[in-house]
């Protein structure tokens, strides 16, 4: 798994090849020789599956179909191949948790209490629980043609799964065994660790049987990658998912460094000190337990790094600087389109530019008590929009399905890539030494100096040491090894007297 460099790709939002402002298969296609350049050795590509897009197609109504205005399935099988033949792998996005309430099988299961399909889904006569939506209200649903709640732990549209029910288990099964025999290479697993759920006792999160589920649904003769989101995820218990022997998840991500402290539209911004705490505790724990974490700062539900972290202004030393935290701990790297050329967060000045389902009912919530200017601030800092943006290319104004970057012009792929200071090319730079140097790609971790000022690690193998040193708002003042040579340094075209965010790479 040293060799594994994520690319996470958003179909709807990163190339439009026909110009109807949807991103699309072809699209993709046509910028393999780009995440070639880059030096990322594997993509995943979040769900583009039928969906009537309710939670921007993570509420999907077909597993096995493709979203006509994104292509079409035979275009993803070609899309699959291509990637081979350029030796980058590709996992799909597997939503197991919910289903869109357009797929057949919720759509004959409120037909009648006895329809076939009804246990394929949780329903009550009353709610048993006061559990609450992800995206706010409440998780049961009242369903007037059959006169019971149905549950669904986010949106209204995406109805939960009933995983007790042995048929919606094999079902699932056969969805991943499909795209197996299409070539995918793996599977990530959207919020995994609520398919096991006890409603009775209010347990709707790493369930009795949720152990057990994992290992039924990927128990297949071939070898192949899985990552979980599973959120309760943590240092007491990450091994029983992911631990040599237990035949579950390849990995799973870790959320601790990347939350918000007080949920998701606080107005209080995290620190890089706070962050770099948290990823340090996790390389410390999971290389006690034996178990290879994840690396990453950004995705699809989150807003831009160098925004959350970091300082605008210093667009280029913060971005480069989070791409090494990424890049140079130990681990699985996972990098978010777009992160690469430092994109930031857009700037959204009307509700109706909204469109992610979780925004617009925090603003709708909280509108009669707090004022308009208060709630887009919010959202802008922290909503899933910053990230689902089109990807821009070039300066130029496009159509778009989504609100248009507001810095399009200033910060694109074109316009970064010809610039002395380039976020691309220092990627690159940071993949190729990962890629070349054996204790970054499969060293050891150890932690020397984190202080408000900055950051220092080791990454060591046998007799070879790289320490990485990360400075953060201010001058970071630590002992150097003597006579190290400097492998990388973001400094390198910037005025030495800009002090924050400073990345050194040492050898020796």
């Amino acid at each position: 798994m040293n060799d594994w460099i994520f690319y996470q790709i958003y179909p709807w939002s990163f190339c439009d090849s026909n110009g109807d402002g949807i991103g699309d298969l072809q699209g993709i296609r046509s910028k393999i020789p780009y995440l070639k350049e880059l030096g990322v050795t594997a993509v995943w590509l979040s769900p583009c599956f039928q969906s009537p897009m309710v939670d921007n197609g993570y509420d999907i109504s077909d597993y096995r179909e493709i979203d006509g205005r994104v292509g079409t399935r035979e275009e993803l099988e070609t899309l699959i191949n291509e990637l081979h033949q350029n030796g980058i792998k590709i996992i799909l996005d597997f939503v197991a948790n919910h289903t869109s309430d357009k797929h057949v099988w919720f759509e004959n299961a409120k037909k009648s209490k006895d329809n076939p399909y009804r246990d394929y889904y949780v329903w009550r006569k009353t709610p048993p629980n006061d559990w609450q939506s992800v995206f706010g209200g409440s998780a049961w649903e009242y369903d007037e043609q059959t006169q019971e709640y149905y549950l669904h732990s986010y949106a209204v549209e995406q109805p939960d799964l009933n995983w007790e029910n042995e048929a919606v288990r094999k079902e699932m099964k056969a969805i991943v065994a499909f795209w197996l025999d299409k070539g995918v290479d793996g599977f990530r697993c959207d919020v995994l660790d609520m398919i096991s759920k006890d409603v009775e006792k209010g347990i709707n999160q790493n369930g009795p049987k949720l152990h057990e589920y994992i290992r039924e649904l990927f128990d297949f003769d071939k070898e192949f990658f899985t990552v979980g989101e599973c959120w309760s995820a943590s240092a007491e218990n990450v091994e029983k998912f992911c631990g040599k022997g237990r035949k579950e998840l390849t990995t799973v991500f870790c959320f601790s460094y990347i939350l918000m402290e007080n949920g998701r539209f606080a107005s209080k911004k995290p620190t890089l000190k706070r962050a770099c705490e948290e990823l340090a505790e996790w390389q410390m724990t999971t290389q006690n337990v034996g178990v290879t974490p994840t690396l990453f700062f950004e995705n699809h539900d989150l807003a831009r790094s160098v925004s959350r972290f970091g300082d605008e202004k210093h667009r280029f030393a913060c971005a480069t600087l989070l791409g090494g935290l990424v890049l140079l701990h130990q681990g699985i790297p996972f990098l978010y389109q777009g992160e690469e050329i430092g994109l930031t967060n857009n700037l959204l000045t009307d509700i109706a530019q909204v469109n992610d389902v979780e925004s617009v009912r925090y603003y709708e919530e909280n509108i009669p008590h707090t004022a308009k200017e208060t709630l887009l601030r919010n959202i802008n800092a922290n909503g899933r929009d910053n990230a689902r943006y089109m990807l821009p290319w070039t300066g130029e104004k496009v159509k778009s399905w989504q609100a248009e970057y507001h810095r399009r012009e200033v910060i694109n792929v074109e316009k970064d890539k010809a610039s002395e200071n380039s976020v691309f090319a220092f990627y690159k730079e940071l993949i190729a030494l990962r890629k070349r140097e054996k204790a970054l790609h499969s060293g050891s971790y150890r932690l020397k100096e984190l202080n408000e000022n900055g950051y220092v690690f080791e990454r060591l193998y046998e007799n070879e040491k790289i320490t990485v040193v990360a400075s953060f708002e201010k001058q970071a003042y630590f002992a150097l090894p003597p006579n190290a040579e400097v492998l990388l340094d973001n400094y390198k075209n910037l005025r030495k007297n800009q002090t924050p965010y400073r990345l050194l790479v040492l050898k020796g």
